[in-house]
């Protein structure tokens, strides 16, 4: 899904129009990406102010009641991304996902980094679905960490969660994604073979395929990754929205250049050996304590990913 800047309305009608189309589809769970509500990228250069009108609380917004009311409506499970308005002037990064008995739950992004305003979140996330499934929420950087991937697991979850903005990334670094030149963008309708071959190259799926699989395989899980696609701001998201199952193996992909959903049955049948699972089994916590202990080398997510 491309989202405009700012445009909560635009964002929302186009929720509301995949909201539609996957409920006709029999769909019991649809995933649009991180901060899909209000756009993601152009908000580091927005002052406190800016952020702060941009910004909704969760439940009461209007945003995330009208998330909360098109699950009710469809009878389906949403997901939708946006800025949170917290307690004493403060801003998250939030994931909320709606049930269509009205209730809901909320993640806020473990590893922030968006803007200097916004709090980093400091809770796992992961709860049951209508339907019996355990899943669990961890927003785009939070899944590069293993540790989280690893501790949302453990808590019991079968699904991932992964709602991203990815994808053709700005890096100092030239074995990191790189930028997508906006012209092939721009010109997708009418060549869109050149905007497509960018998306699957390292700079879009090839990167994703370096990691993603084995977030889900190593950990048994499924993993539901959703992306951004399109204009963010001055880069180009590369969507590669896909389904994977326990073993890393991919269920549904797109690699279009155009706002799109993936679709797939889940096999509960495939946690019960699935070789995450059993290696999980085989852990050894007593060996594992110095994981907890600083090393002198952490260092905040947000200078980080600006020196990067």
């Amino acid at each position: 899904m491309e989202s405009l800047p700012a445009d909560k309305a635009a964002n929302l009608r186009t929720i509301e129009g995949f909201v539609e189309q996957a409920a006709a589809q029999g769909a019991r769970l649809v995933l649009f990406p991180e901060c899909c509500i209000t756009g993601y990228w152009f908000m580091r250069n927005l002052n406190v102010a800016q952020l702060a009108e941009l910004a909704e609380p969760v439940p009461a917004g209007p945003s995330t009641q009208r998330i909360i009311e098109l699950a009710r409506r469809h009878n389906i499970s949403v997901g939708a991304g946006l800025v949170e308005t917290g307690p004493n002037e403060t801003f998250y990064n939030s994931y909320v996902v709606a049930f269509p008995d009205g209730s809901w739950h909320c993640h806020r992004k473990i590893h922030s980094f968006e803007h200097a305003a916004m709090r980093s979140g400091s809770e796992y996330t992961v709860f049951d679905l209508p339907e019996g499934w355990r899943v669990g929420v961890l927003i785009c950087y939070d899944c590069n960490l293993i540790e989280n991937v690893r501790l949302t697991a453990l808590r019991g979850a079968e699904i991932l969660l992964a709602p991203h903005q990815t994808g053709a990334v700005r890096s100092r670094n030239p074995n990191l994604m790189g930028l997508i030149d906006r012209h092939l963008w721009d010109n997708r309708k009418a060549d869109p073979e050149a905007i497509e071959r960018e998306f699957r190259s390292d700079k879009g799926r090839g990167w994703l395929m370096r990691w993603l699989p084995s977030r889900a395989h190593d950990n048994g899980l499924f993993v539901i990754f959703s992306n951004g696609v399109g204009v963010d701001d001055d880069e180009i998201r590369t969507g590669n929205a896909m389904i994977l199952d326990p073993y890393g193996r991919i269920l549904a992909e797109t690699w279009r250049a155009e706002d799109a959903m993936v679709m797939a049955d889940l096999d509960h049948r495939l946690l019960a050996d699935a070789t995450g699972r059993n290696w999980i089994r085989a852990r050894r916590p007593e060996l594992y304590g110095p994981m907890t202990v600083p090393t002198g080398n952490e260092c905040d997510t947000r200078k980080l990913k600006f020196e990067e």
